[in-house]
């Protein structure tokens, strides 16, 4: 036989699995309006695991990896179907289809709003891009401002989450596991660090620097070009040029946004320091209670995956099935476990499209816990 003579075998062959397919998905079909009529589950383990033995054998020891790969998809994409038929069997698609239809379609105009910082810190420019009009409240630290939140002292939050040059912001992901809040609206803020330092004073003068540590690793390169200067960490860029200005000193300097130098009184002595100039923060918004504005096409999930081969694989090809595009996908490890990992998911889709509305019905077997986070729309 040559190639040709393959490549038409290999043709029939699809067409036979291409109807048998589609037959199959006919009668899970069935077994989804049955499921709904005698009010069964959709998700059943022990069928699926002792079906995907039952298959290894029938293909025989060359071939069961094929089936343990193949099989699982089928029993996804099947499942994915009923799913659709037992419509609203989530209490989160409850929570959901109802935060749609209560919340306010208009922005609230005058806020009280918890930033991380002082005066100047790009929380600041992030909140006044979501809220204009916003009252703004400062706090030392990322877990006080889920605590504002949480507690009811403030409606909103906002809080870095990612950065386009330094990554994530792990102490934010770490706090997002520990506390109850839901994502409302999202920004990116353009991020411009400088050389902040009091009046008249040289770089040759400089002995320490201070910024967040995002901020130093975004300035990375140009920090290596200062020999016998300390590099101090700290809570905050803004925070950093207040205490260069409240100092008084002339041997100190900070990394932070020339809004910070006209606020502050310092001097600008390099502009633009960064390693990339196309450098981006992104912002998150929280709220204590569950809001869905029109429109909304981001949702954001945390979930933590049962300990065996391929959970994270049988996810991901869930989001497949369902068509639903995976725009981030973060590990952090949990705290108190043994090398188990909270997994972070932002997906992409309409708040109206019935994958979305579905996709958690269709998880939820899946995984060992589910947090949906919230669904919003990015400012870009």
């Amino acid at each position: 036989m040559d190639m040709t003579s393959y490549r038409k075998e290999i043709d029939e062959i699809d067409q036979q699995l291409v109807e048998l397919l589609v037959k199959r998905m006919k009668v899970s079909e069935n077994i989804g309006r049955y499921k709904e009529e005698n009010n069964l589950p959709v998700f059943d383990a022990q069928r699926e695991r002792e079906k995907l033995n039952t298959l290894a054998a029938l293909a025989g020891e060359d071939y069961e990896n094929v089936t343990d790969t193949i099989y699982p998809l089928i029993f996804d994409v099947s499942r994915s179907l009923q799913f659709r038929i037992l419509k609203g069997t989530s209490p989160i698609y409850e929570k959901i289809t109802k935060a749609i239809e209560t919340t306010d379609k208009q922005l609230p105009s005058h806020p009280m709003v918890a930033c991380q910082g002082v005066e100047g810190a790009y929380s600041q420019l992030a909140c006044q891009r979501i809220f204009p009009g916003a009252n703004i409240l400062y706090f030392n630290s990322f877990d006080a401002v889920f605590s504002a939140v949480e507690q009811g002292l403030c409606k909103f939050g906002i809080l870095p989450i990612e950065n386009s040059s330094a990554g994530s912001v792990n102490r934010v992901y770490d706090l997002m596991s520990k506390h109850d809040f839901y994502i409302f609206r999202s920004c990116r803020v353009k991020v411009d660090h400088c050389l902040l330092a009091n009046e008249g004073v040289r770089i040759e003068d400089i002995r320490e620097i201070y910024s967040h540590e995002q901020a130093i690793s975004q300035c990375s390169e140009f920090l290596k070009t200062f020999k016998n200067v300390k590099i101090v960490p700290c809570e905050n860029t803004a925070m950093a040029a207040k205490f260069v200005q409240e100092s008084g000193r002339r041997d100190v300097a900070a990394l932070s946004s020339l809004r910070c130098a006209e606020l502050y009184g310092l001097e600008c002595i390099s502009e633009s320091v960064q390693n990339n100039a196309g450098n981006f923060t992104r912002f998150i918004c929280i709220t204590k209670e569950l809001n869905i504005l029109p429109g909304a096409d981001r949702s954001s999930l945390m979930l933590v995956l049962p300990n065996r081969r391929g959970a994270l694989y049988r996810i991901l090809s869930r989001f497949n099935a369902l068509n639903i595009n995976l725009l981030k996908l973060e590990s952090r490890p949990l705290p108190n476990s043994d090398f188990e990992f909270m997994f972070y998911f932002d997906i992409e889709t309409s708040i109206y499209s019935d994958e979305f509305l579905h996709v958690f019905d269709d998880i939820e077997s899946a995984v060992a816990k589910m947090k949906y986070l919230g669904s919003y729309t990015e400012l870009v």
